[in-house]
């Protein structure tokens, strides 16, 4: 039974992590472990391969596409992390019909295998991609109009829809509206703004920006972000019990260009172009944080701005030797990684491994 000072008090927690082997947890996996938590990993392996750096996590791993897990996945599992999906809007955009397939239908009976085999917390990656076009420029709490312009934002409020009727005494769901993710990683992602403008700033001297830069964005580092995934598996369910949290810090809402001269502080001399290629993006949300900051402020304390992840960035880049033909290749993006895998045949049109 559930203690007022976590779901296991004194009794190691069994986490089952879905997608651990993508960019958030590489860095989450060694950070639960570290927090005291057993772990388990299940990956389909996609970015097998896509390493930037030595990886940190060699615990027990499942590898399987989230689309085919069973009941005895969950085995002796106390909670899970669910990370594994379709990461992000252009590869929503690429396939909308998988992206669904994926990240809804496959969460949904992630969940509900999960419920059906015991397990007593389901902590969901959302993302306040749901907010799409807030209005009025205003800070959206988690009452706030959801207003998705992507199949990924559509994908993540679906989900949210069928975890929160699962929740029961013995079932906790908790839905996590991340903030856009920055930061190093073992399995580094430079398709994210932030990281995406580092690299930019580092391999050319220029900082491409794919929109005027008025846009908002809340951000968040990977480890700040995996801290508060740790704060709601050691919270008293009462706290977390089919909540939402936005996830992230008022003071780290920032529009685009503010962004790139976070980037030029950090890596001078910088020449910032506006290249208008996405101009169709309509996205632009501020995200009010108030309610996990407040509510789980003795568990989750984030400490990361976007000036210190730019420079563990710029510094790890340097360590790595990242060039532009290594930031401009497929290890790194993941459109153009999954494109490749499809394009050698060894991914078929529904994101399947061929055999």
């Amino acid at each position: 039974m559930e203690s007022k000072q976590g779901i296991l008090e004194g009794v190691e927690m069994k986490v089952l992590v879905t997608g651990n082997n993508g960019y958030i947890g590489n860095v989450m996996c060694p950070m639960l472990i570290e927090a005291g938590f057993e772990v388990v990993g299940l990956d389909t392996n996609y970015f097998d391969g896509c390493l930037f750096q030595d990886k940190k996590y060699s615990g027990k791993q499942i590898i399987k596409d989230i689309r085919q897990v069973d009941i005895n996945d969950f085995d002796g599992i106390d909670a899970v992390i669910h990370l594994a999906g379709l990461s992000n809007d252009p590869i929503g955009a690429l396939n909308p019909g998988i992206t669904e397939e994926i990240n809804l239908a496959a969460s949904e009976n992630c969940a509900k295998l999960a419920k059906q085999a015991g397990v007593k917390r389901f902590v969901f990656a959302s993302s306040c991609s749901v907010y799409g076009v807030a209005k009025d420029g205003l800070a959206v709490d988690e009452n706030g109009e959801l207003n998705p312009v992507t199949a990924y934002a559509k994908s993540k409020i679906g989900t949210e829809k069928t975890l929160h009727p699962l929740a029961d005494d013995n079932f906790s769901p908790v839905i996590m509206r991340n903030s856009t993710v920055y930061g190093s990683s073992p399995l580094l992602r430079l398709d994210l703004v932030v990281n995406n403008l580092s690299a930019w700033g580092h391999t050319t001297g220029k900082l491409k920006l794919m929109s005027d830069g008025s846009p908002w964005r809340p951000l968040i580092h990977v480890r700040d972000f995996s801290l508060a995934f740790i704060a709601v598996l050691k919270a008293p369910k009462e706290l977390i019990h089919n909540q939402v949290f936005n996830i992230g810090r008022n003071s780290e809402n920032y529009q685009v260009r503010e962004l790139a001269e976070a980037v030029k502080e950090v890596i001078p001399n910088c020449i910032l172009e506006f290249t208008g290629e996405h101009g169709a993006d309509t996205r632009t949300y501020r995200v009010d944080f108030t309610k996990v900051n407040t509510i789980l402020k003795d568990y989750f304390k984030p400490s990361w701005n976007v000036k210190k992840g730019v420079e563990e960035l710029l510094d790890d880049f340097k360590k790595y030797r990242l060039d532009f033909a290594a930031f401009q290749g497929r290890k790194y993006i993941r459109l153009k990684q999954l494109n490749f895998l499809q394009g050698e045949g060894r991914l078929n049109e529904k994101f399947y491994w061929v055999k």
